[in-house]
């Protein structure tokens, strides 16, 4: 069974009205999307906010997924950073939090070539001592991992076992997949998430997931059966809020989607600001397509 397979929804960080971390709020989440039936979670990640949380409210984020996960599904933890040695200290406090895995962007504010790139995994997963899930996201780190170094990383250092693709191109999923039949990849963007696992992604990290995990899991019940027809017509429901998640405003678009379908999503922490009446009305109209029916 692959490490990283199924539904894994990029959890938010709720804050409270004194803009801690909102705990309860947090794991009643969790609590939801377990129910909905989700195979697992990324914590402190981008949904997450993790670039504007402390050291501690990492750890307090962390600790409140795994506790409310309670072994019934792997939680993953985004570890990005600058610097290997930054990443590794985020991976060690997960570690001994019970995590079962991190994520990882190539270093970030730095235009690292393939070899710094190769480097920063190797001294990332040898000292990590949990599966490492690489994370290719240009548009967030500044620098692209195509399919030939993402293979190139695989092949290089032991305990790379998954890539998060959100290039955005579907066609690396099976480039990667050809390549090499050991490595997980995982589709990394909403808005083709069908195209993905079509072409043969084993997961999806996904920010939709927090906002209907039902359908979510459903879409991908549906892909497995092979029922292609459900399967696109609930894709078709999904896709107008799942197109937030290739926008700078995913974490606003889906924290008010939370608050709109009952679940805690809340404010954002500077320098994300709130949406303007003009997104609001934009992601309502998305919403009101979700909650359609799917056609027979």
């Amino acid at each position: 069974m692959a490490l990283f397979e199924g539904i894994i929804p990029a959890v938010t960080t709720p804050f409270d009205a004194t803009d801690q971390v909102d705990v309860p709020a947090l794991k009643a989440n969790v609590e939801a999307m377990i129910e909905a039936g989700v195979h697992g979670f990324v914590a402190t990640g981008t949904m997450g906010e993790a670039g504007s949380l402390s050291s501690e409210e990492r750890r307090t984020v962390v600790k409140a997924v795994v506790e409310a996960s309670a072994g019934r599904v792997p939680v993953t933890v985004g570890v990005s950073s600058g610097s290997a040695l930054a990443s590794l200290a985020y991976a060690l406090d997960a570690k001994a939090l019970g995590a079962t895995a991190i994520m990882s962007l190539p270093p970030l504010g730095y235009r690292a070539d393939e070899d710094e790139v190769v480097a920063f995994f190797t001294e990332l997963a040898s000292g990590a001592g949990l599966p490492v899930m690489a994370y290719n996201n240009p548009e967030a780190s500044g620098v692209d991992m195509p399919p030939e170094l993402i293979v190139r990383i695989y092949e290089a250092v032991d305990g790379v076992v998954a890539i998060k693709e959100c290039s955005g191109d579907v066609r690396r999923i099976p480039a990667i997949a050809n390549a090499t039949s050991d490595l997980e990849v995982l589709v990394g963007g909403d808005d083709w998430a069908l195209e993905g696992f079509a072409a043969g992604a084993t997961g999806w990290v996904t920010g939709v997931g927090v906002v209907a995990p039902a359908e979510v899991v459903e879409l991908y019940d549906l892909l497995n059966a092979g029922d292609l027809p459900k399967a696109r017509a609930l894709y078709r429901r999904l896709l107008p809020v799942a197109r937030f998640d290739m926008t700078p405003k995913l974490v606003q678009y889906f924290k008010a989607a939370q608050d709109a379908v009952g679940l805690n999503g809340g404010p954002t922490r500077p320098p994300r600001m709130p949406l303007t009446a003009a997104e609001r009305e934009a992601l309502e109209a998305a919403l009101e397509i979700l909650r359609e029916h799917a056609h027979a």
